[in-house]
């Protein structure tokens, strides 16, 4: 049994899955995936609930399976959060500095984070992430910690990721109603993102797309920072959908075609093959021509990645990309999507892998885990810090006790 302070656990509430990663926190700062649990998903579409009771017992179900790998007790989660409402942007922030001598103070930036954060929102929306980017003094850019400076005026870059407040308590209640509680909620794209990138990675500009069952998040890292973040609600349940509509067969044959005969190019090999069905409940054979099947996953997934490279053409983020493209999600599994990706993206892709994290190799190295595995990893940069925080308060609190002996 491990120590609960030492327990970080990161929930995705998928489309197609509902995963719960446990870590473990070290005494040397070092993260070790202990963990695993998922579910089937049968109350989320789109990346949202739809059906809070199914939700819940897939929630239960996952929970119940990652407690008894790890052999621990779960009783918070960091939990992702995603869905065609959020929204990113970046904004910048302006603060004076008041004091006499003009030294910037830890005061300052402060006060400088929060007039960032104070944008005009939508009443009913709510700030997930606020993820300051650089600083200004007096107008000298790329100032990484301005405390110590002297300026008169102070200014901040931050990259504000957004929802309606309403869409994202529904996840949270379902959470709580395992009487669980949620240490942060942490938008699904950012938390992919550092599972898989490297800090060089980061510093080279990369872009991350993580293709789940109902949607398709995305997040561009620059200088070492978030430049851009962006969802689609198109995913790799989209692509069953169509294959289901074109090959007039059910969902359920669709998918499963998809994941064994599927592909993104036509290659010679597959003109003129065709795959025959067995039969269900009495219903004659039907035979599915492959290169039929392929074309339209073809043209359903180029469509996804063209409108992410349309998004980032627009926000001026594709010049950033230095380091390539990294997938991962379940649709990361499809034979062949990074050949396609690149085909559309004009850029080095390939498919992500997690980094500086040990453990369970069986979910390291799977694709779909990626945002599951950084929302872990999100935990723990809180923990530290907290740590952190609490070692330094308790530090001035026994000088100040010895203070007062001596006087």
């Amino acid at each position: 049994m491990f120590n609960a302070s030492s327990i970080i656990v990161g929930l995705e509430i998928g489309t197609s899955k509902v995963c719960a990663v446990v870590g473990e926190l070290g005494a040397d700062g070092a993260l070790n995936i202990v963990g695993l649990g998922q579910s089937r998903s049968r109350g989320v579409r789109k990346g949202e609930i739809a059906d809070a009771p199914a939700a819940e017992e897939d929630v239960r179900h996952a929970i119940v399976e990652a407690e008894q790998m790890a052999d621990a007790e779960i009783r918070s989660v960091y939990l992702g959060v995603t869905g065609a409402h959020l929204r990113g942007f970046n904004n910048r922030g302006v603060h004076p500095v008041v004091s006499t001598d003009r030294e910037i103070s830890e005061d300052d930036v402060q006060d400088v984070i929060k007039n960032a954060k104070a944008i005009n929102l939508p009443a009913q929306n709510h700030v997930i992430h606020a993820i300051r980017q650089h600083f200004l003094v007096d107008g000298q850019d790329g100032i990484t910690n301005p405390v110590g400076m002297l300026g008169s005026r102070i200014e901040v870059d931050v990259h504000v990721v957004h929802g309606n407040l309403n869409r994202l308590q529904n996840a949270i209640r379902t959470v709580k109603g395992l009487q669980l509680e949620v240490d942060d909620i942490v938008f699904n794209g950012l938390a992919s993102s550092l599972a898989l990138l490297t800090n060089e990675q980061k510093e080279l500009g990369s872009l991350v797309i993580d293709i789940g069952g109902g949607t398709t998040n995305y997040v561009v890292y620059a200088n070492g920072i978030i430049k851009h973040t962006g969802v689609l609600a198109v995913g790799g349940d989209h692509v069953s959908n169509d294959l289901a509509y074109g090959l007039k067969v059910p969902l359920s044959r669709a998918e499963q075609l998809k994941l064994e005969h599927g592909a993104n190019f036509l290659d010679e090999a597959a003109k003129g093959q065709t795959i025959t069905l067995s039969s269900d409940l009495g219903l004659p054979l039907k035979t599915v021509n492959l290169g039929h099947l392929r074309r339209i996953m073809a043209l359903r997934l180029e469509e996804i990645f063209q409108l992410v490279g349309q998004d980032l053409e627009q926000a001026g983020a594709l010049d950033y990309l230095r380091a390539g493209v990294f997938l991962c999600g379940g649709g990361a599994r499809i034979p062949q999507i990074a050949q396609l990706a690149e085909q559309v993206l004009q850029m080095p892709v390939s498919l992500g892998k997690t980094n500086s994290i040990s453990g369970l190799k069986s979910a390291l190295d799977q694709p779909e885990f990626a945002t599951a595995i950084g929302l872990v990893k999100f935990g723990s940069f809180h923990q530290r810090k907290r740590a952190a925080k609490s070692f330094m308060a308790d530090g001035i609190k026994s000088t100040l006790s010895q203070l007062f002996r001596r006087g």
